[in-house]
């Protein structure tokens, strides 16, 4: 009999093997993320991007949302003060992401680097098998799951209550959102994330609370008239058809200004 197979057809976690993050070569640390008002930042030239900055100037001096939707390279690139700042501000309304982006702001926030090597860790077998990442997020959502806590809110709940374990959370995207009051929902598919092949994972606290943070962008796209959302670099498929589900005005209304292209 394999020992890995206690119910009939399915694969058991329990036996994984998990590494220490702390032997890990990191790509991104945090000595490397880029400073607002300090690092050079190169010229753009886009009327796209004037346009878009023009409109989410406009949205907040009438006091409208905007919606900053992103996928994970917007942390790996080290761009994470960048929406710091920008939060703080006033100009971003709520943040929204998929897994990997969660993973990669848990991992700075508490190890002060990111970004594994993935051809070596592919090649080894430890890609995503990290013990740190993975129990201590899955601890998080568990507990938050219990508490009726959506996704990114139970990453930040873990951070206030464990300020030991994260020596770094000053840079981390989604508890400065927390700290601000703005919202940071994470729409998770399941299997797509590392933390979901390690012995800790719980897929139903993980839907759970990836539940809430659907309720709550939902929440904050019904808002939308007048508003912005920036085009998204996450999932295009999975992105267009949630826009579709969560669309609140008709055509007519000012919703044909929103800057997700793929909600036209």
């Amino acid at each position: 009999m394999d020992k890995n197979v206690k119910t009939t057809g399915q694969l058991d976690f329990s036996g994984v093997t998990t590494y220490s993050v702390r032997q890990r070569t990191n790509l991104v640390t945090i000595a490397s993320l880029a400073r607002p008002g300090i690092d050079p930042v190169p010229d753009w030239g886009s009327a796209d991007f004037d346009a878009l900055i023009d409109r989410i100037v406009e949205a907040r001096t009438a006091g409208r949302p905007v919606i900053w939707s992103m996928g994970a390279h917007v942390i790996k690139c080290g761009m994470s003060r960048y929406l710091i700042d920008l939060m703080q501000r006033g100009l971003i309304t709520h943040v929204s992401g998929n897994g990997a982006g969660s993973i990669h702001d848990f991992e700075l926030a508490f190890n002060g680097g990111t970004s594994e090597d993935v051809p070596t860790a592919i090649e080894d077998g430890s890609f995503g098998m990290w013990e740190e990442t993975g129990r201590w997020m899955n601890e998080a959502l568990q507990a938050g799951a219990k508490s009726g806590m959506g996704y990114g809110e139970s990453l930040a709940a873990s951070m206030e209550a464990n300020p030991e374990r994260f020596p770094y959370r000053e840079n981390c995207v989604l508890y400065q959102a927390h700290l601000l009051g703005i919202p940071a929902t994470y729409h998770i598919a399941i299997g797509t994330d590392i933390i979901h092949q390690h012995p800790s994972v719980d897929f139903a606290a993980i839907g759970a609370t990836s539940g809430v943070d659907f309720r709550k962008i939902c929440h904050s796209v019904s808002g939308l008239d007048g508003g912005v959302q920036p085009p998204s670099e996450w999932s295009p498929l999975r992105h267009r058809r949630t826009g579709r589900h969560r669309q609140a005005c008709p055509p007519e209304k000012p919703c044909s200004r929103w800057l997700l292209y793929s909600f036209r």
